[in-house]
Formats: structure tokens, C-alpha cells, sequence
């Protein structure tokens, strides 16, 4: 099996506290990516999911016009289903056109192929603690069939609270080119396999992060990259434990 090259990792984060735990740079979102009148439209999820995915490709160098993309996130557009859900019971309720169209899935990759004219294939993923490990799998299925290059993004925006707490209780999002050319790698994984011997220990900080936020469970590999630290990286936090081993 191919090695997965790593092009570029991002992480966009409101909370930017959140990330001073690890240490990790971050961004906020930039609404500079979307248009006014598209992101009079758009949600959180969307704004964040687009501003790490546009990162990504400006740190990889690479054209999002042609690339194919992943994009994995536990709840999607939960606030607007969400609001749409509470809005059914009451008969002198109208929908709202603009949030019916938003409450798909797979929203998110939806503006992201009209914002870039974008008009390559795009999967959307979603797979609850195990939503990025998929997501990756995914990627690395993709690309064993050929050269080439795609965009994995994996994120969640606030969750209603009473939905199922303590999911949804932070905003994260992340993103990575990725590729089956080792040209400007800033590292490289082995195939995703389920880890029956695991026995690095997890980080506190990275285990309650990643129950209220599940795109969290990157920031092992974040890490990773960031610090070169060959070994064995944990893609979920419950069992069975999803594995890679990052090459730098």
C-alpha cells in the first residue's frame, strides 16, 4: 500500500484559547474567502470548514479548482436542521427557502464547489467519533487508485445542547492537502488500521476536547507534523482505537 503525503495541515478554531493547551497555531474564521452575499447565506460550520480548507490549499500551493475533496463532520449543518426541526410543529410557521437549502449535509462541499468553480468530486463523510479516521480512510482509498492530490476536511460548529451533550460544545475545524506524491511533504502516514496493541498514552486535554468537539480528534497528527515525532498517532478516542503511523 501507498504512503499518504501530507501537503499542508490547518487548523481554524474560534476559540484560539482551546489550542494554546497543545500549542498548535490556529485561525480564526476569515470571512474574506466567502462573498458578502454568499456569507450573508452561509453558517458557521460553512465559514469555518471553508477557511481551513482555503488555508490548506494556499500553504500546499495547490489550485482548489480542480481538486477533489472530503469533507467529514459529525453533525453538519446542525443548527439550521436544528432550527428547522422546531420550526415543523407550528402550522403558521413558513420555512425558510435559504435554510432548507443549508440544512444538507453536505452544504458545506456544496459552497465550496461554487466559490472555487469547482467542479471535481467531492464525497461527504460523516461517522461519529470515528468521522476524521473515516474521512481519512477515505482519502487514502481515493488515491491508491491513481496520482494525484485531494482536500480532507473535517469539522463541527456548536451544537444545541440539549441534542446530545457534551457533543457540539466547540467549534473546530480542520484541513489537509494531501497526496501520493512526496514533492513538498511536510510528512507522511501509513494506511489508517484499527490498533490492538495501543498503548501510548492519551492526552487529558486532547480526550475532553475531543468529546465536545470530534473533528478534535486530528490534533494527535497535528502534533505530529508540527514537531516531526515519528511513532504510532491516534486518529479517534474510543474503542477500537484508530491508528496511523506518521513519517516525517
Amino acid at each position: 500500500m501507498k504512503q499518504l503525503f501530507i501537503k499542508s495541515a490547518v487548523v481554524c478554531c474560534p476559540d484560539r484559547e482551546l489550542l494554546s493547551h497543545f500549542n498548535l497555531p490556529g485561525s480564526d474564521i476569515d470571512n474574506s474567502f466567502i462573498p458578502a452575499g454568499i456569507r450573508r447565506r452561509t453558517s458557521m460550520t460553512t465559514r469555518m470548514a471553508i477557511t481551513a480548507a482555503k488555508l490548506a490549499c494556499l500553504q500546499a500551493n495547490t489550485d482548489p479548482q480542480n481538486l477533489a475533496s472530503v469533507f467529514a463532520s459529525l453533525g453538519g449543518e446542525i443548527q439550521v436542521t436544528d432550527a428547522l426541526c422546531r420550526l415543523l410543529p407550528d402550522d403558521n410557521e413558513l420555512l425558510s427557502p435559504t435554510q432548507f437549502h443549508n440544512s444538507v449535509h453536505n452544504t458545506t462541499a456544496g459552497y465550496w464547489g461554487i466559490l472555487n468553480k469547482c467542479q471535481a468530486p467531492t464525497t461527504a463523510i460523516a461517522a461519529a467519533d470515528d468521522t476524521f479516521a473515516m474521512g481519512l480512510i477515505e482519502v487514502w482509498a481515493q488515491l491508491q487508485q491513481g496520482k494525484g492530490e485531494r482536500l480532507l476536511v473535517c469539522y463541527d460548529e456548536l451544537w444545541p445542547q440539549y441534542l446530545a451533550p457534551p457533543i457540539g460544545q466547540t467549534a473546530f475545524a480542520c484541513a489537509f492537502v494531501l497526496s501520493s506524491e512526496a514533492e513538498q511533504a511536510i510528512g507522511a502516514i501509513t494506511m489508517p488500521q484499527v490498533a490492538q496493541q495501543y498503548k501510548q498514552d492519551m492526552q487529558a486535554e486532547w480526550l475532553k476536547l475531543a468529546e465536545t468537539a470530534p473533528a478534535a480528534a486530528v490534533i494527535p497528527l497535528l502534533l505530529a507534523v508540527q514537531h516531526k515525532q515519528v511513532g504510532l498517532v491516534p486518529l479517534n478516542i474510543k474503542a477500537p482505537v484508530w491508528a496511523c503511523q506518521f513519517k516525517s
